[in-house]
């Protein structure tokens, strides 16, 4: 699966040289986890201000157990909450591969 999390420089407290420092931070701890495939900090060319934390996981489950770890409890989430609030966990389509069902996951 792919988590894309984008977030704006100017709404940063810090500015962008924080929150680059913030994202390369929180992609650290992200890359410690079972789980991570890969992953990486990134900038808009066109929209300087717009950056994302790109990574990608083996699968849902290992993601949201990293999100759970004490150290990104601690360190990741306030960084993370700061992200623009939309979907960004998407799945990787390959051909021929059987997509998500978007059915209710509870009876």
């Amino acid at each position: 699966m792919l988590v894309m999390n984008r977030f704006r420089a100017g709404d940063h407290p810090d500015g962008p040289d924080e929150l680059r420092a913030d994202l390369e931070r929180v992609h650290e701890l992200l890359a410690s986890k079972p789980g991570y495939v890969a992953g990486w900090v990134g900038r808009n060319m066109d929209e300087p201000d717009l950056w994302v934390l790109a990574t990608r996981w083996e699968n849902v489950g290992a993601y949201r157990r990293a999100l759970s770890s004490y150290e990104l409890k601690l360190h990741g989430v306030p960084v993370l909450s700061r992200a623009i609030d939309e979907p960004g966990a998407y799945e990787v389509v390959e051909p021929g591969r059987v997509l998500n069902v978007a059915d209710p996951r509870v009876t």
